[in-house]
């Protein structure tokens, strides 16, 4: 973990993100009937590398991205105490670099991001039938809050 180092994504990197965005998008599938079966993507990349409001942040060892993750300042609901928040997302480890601290990394580099941006709250979504995901998500500090729900008809 010594080597690996945490930096601002650019748009150099979009071939790699583009790739760990279908990983997340194949790991994901199994939890979500609703996906279309058919190629998809998730992310504006483009944006998440360029626009104010998001940080893009990649795990780099060696050279190598081996990780990836952004934090989006968002508008909260009018009724919270916190006016904004920053939402997080497109966690994403190289399955050989799993278990080695890559994704606490990523999310503290966030975590500090948001804070200089004057964030005091995170979020993020989690399929709850994703137990690594969720225990990797309590791991670093998050806990459940609202259980999301749905229903085909």
């Amino acid at each position: 973990m010594q080597n690996i180092i945490i930096r601002e994504a650019t748009l150099a990197d979009m071939d790699t993100l583009l790739q760990f965005e279908q990983g997340v998008i194949s790991a994901e599938r199994p939890f979500d009937p609703t996906l279309q079966d058919n190629h998809i993507n998730y992310y504006d990349l483009n944006e998440f590398i360029t626009a104010p409001n998001i940080y893009m942040a990649v795990a780099e060892l060696d050279g190598e991205v081996i990780g990836s993750g952004y934090a989006r300042i968002e508008t909260s609901k009018i009724y919270l105490k916190h006016q904004h928040h920053a939402y997080l997302g497109f966690m994403y480890v190289l399955p050989q670099h799993r278990g080695k601290g890559v994704n606490k990394l990523v999310i503290d580099a966030l975590k500090s991001w948001s804070a200089r941006q004057g964030i005091t709250e995170l979020r993020l979504q989690v399929y709850d039938q994703n137990a690594p995901a969720v225990k990797a998500y309590e791991k670093v500090g998050f806990s459940k809050h609202l259980v999301g729900m749905r229903m085909g008809i």
